[in-house]
């Protein structure tokens, strides 16, 4: 009897064995896999993670004398100044989350008040044009670092970033009458109306040295509606309503309404463009409900985020790595340099910030990046500032630093997917109201 059912065990376990695994196979102990389901984050807890890593990036790394962002991470960048160089626009991204990091307890109100103080005192020192900050400053100096040919002087574009943030935090702190103050006189000092040569059109830059003559209109649809929106609830230099309609939105011609994926697009170049077209002026500017003449926002934005995502979906370059976890495109470094990457300028490069700074207009969508970001590719993609700039699976490469105007939206954005809490406070302020009623917005 004992024999027989010794043989019948034996017989029990070369039956349950794979014909590779052969006689005496068991499987392997892990005794981490238990623990790793355990850990294995929720959405909450993954989304406060990213955005919490994220804004270190603001907080830790800043420019030590400004208080600002850093353009980069890379120190050895642009002739070796890469750690002396500060943006206006990528830090009007991280002052925007400093009521964020404040709500959740990532640093202290007292904390959030000093570090404005100071980026308040540098940004009341350097030159500025017509009011107009430029796009680089030296942090050591507090002066111009020019950012290209013609590029010495006035950026009207970064300086609509900028008090897109400074006028979220003069309203989450409007009760520190001081800073307040001092952010409402540098809001009223930029000359909005000058920067239209007294056209019906706003230009981008101005410089000491050349004038006008980089000649950038800014027109058409890309990241600059904040751009119009800010230079019309301007109370000492605002622009007519003809300028946004003849100027910005060409009297109704950038209305192209094309169709991709069965979606319709009202606005933008071939399948939308880069997303950060999506994402820049609506870091504060609240697109739920709003609509003009030319467009509803939601809807816009909501399309152009939508046909990335089955862009990567359909693949038709046959890249590595695309697919319904892993899609977004947009300015960004890649292996060869840099390129504001879209479906019409496709290297094979995924940029994180794209389908994350998409939250609220794509939450199934992105969270299947996100955690195809987090959990798969792991230590690959996250460092200490949160995702690293890029990946292209393709040419397995990964960015090794970090791009201020990459990193910021994804801590705004998935905070207004959360809360709402930079679209309230934003759009809570009268003067932001008066321009938006002034060029004809319903919000």
């Amino acid at each position: 009897m004992y024999r027989y059912l010794y043989m019948l065990g034996l017989l029990l376990i070369f039956s349950s064995c794979s014909k590779d695994e052969g006689p005496g196979y068991q499987e392997p102990y892990n005794p981490d896999a238990e623990k790793e389901e355990e850990e294995k984050l929720s959405k909450e807890e993954l989304l406060e993670k990213v955005q919490q890593q994220t804004f270190k990036y603001f907080w830790d790394f800043a420019g030590s004398n400004s208080g600002l962002a850093k353009e980069r991470s890379q120190t050895d960048a642009y002739g070796g100044e890469g750690d002396n160089i500060v943006t206006i626009g990528g830090s009007g991204f991280g002052l925007a989350a400093f009521p964020v990091a404040v709500e959740r307890g990532w640093i202290s109100e007292t904390e959030a008040i000093e570090r404005l103080i100071k980026i308040l005192g540098f940004l009341e020192k350097v030159p500025t044009y017509h009011g107009a900050f430029s796009h680089w400053y030296l942090d050591n100096e507090a002066q111009t670092r020019p950012f290209s040919d013609m590029d010495d002087g006035g950026d009207l574009v970064e300086t609509a970033l900028l008090m897109q943030g400074l006028l979220i935090n003069r309203q989450y702190f409007a009760e520190e009458t001081q800073i307040a103050k001092r952010i409402t006189k540098l809001w009223e000092a930029v000359e909005w109306d000058w920067y239209t040569q007294g056209e019906n059109v706003l230009y981008w830059h101005w410089s000491p040295t050349y004038n006008f003559k980089k000649d950038l209109k800014i027109q058409g649809w890309n990241e600059s509606l904040i751009v119009y929106v800010l230079a019309a609830a301007s109370p000492t230099f605002s622009i007519e309503p003809e300028v946004y309609h003849q100027g910005w939105a060409a009297n109704g011609n950038m209305v192209n309404n094309r169709e991709y994926y069965g979606i319709q697009l009202p606005l933008g170049p071939a399948y939308g463009g880069p997303l950060f077209f999506a994402h820049y002026s609506f870091i504060g500017l609240d697109p739920r409900d709003l609509n003009d003449d030319y467009t509803n926002y939601w809807e816009q934005n909501t399309a152009h985020s939508l046909i990335h995502y089955n862009y990567a979906i359909d693949n038709s370059r046959n890249f590595e790595g695309y697919g319904e976890h892993s899609w977004g495109f947009t300015a960004s470094d890649n292996y060869e340099g840099y390129s504001a990457h879209s479906p019409a300028n496709d290297l094979g490069v995924i940029t994180p910030t794209a389908a994350l700074s998409s939250f609220p207009y794509t939450p199934e969508e992105s969270m299947k990046a996100l955690r195809y970001f987090y959990e798969d590719m792991g230590d690959k993609l996250w460092g200490p500032y949160g995702f690293y700039d890029a990946f292209s699976e393709e040419e397995n490469w990964v960015a090794n630093g970090y791009l201020a105007i990459d990193q910021g939206p994804i801590i705004t954005m998935i905070e207004n997917y959360r809360t709402g809490l930079l679209w309230n406070l934003f759009m809570q302020d009268k003067q932001i109201q008066t321009g938006l009623n002034k060029l004809g917005f319903n919000y």
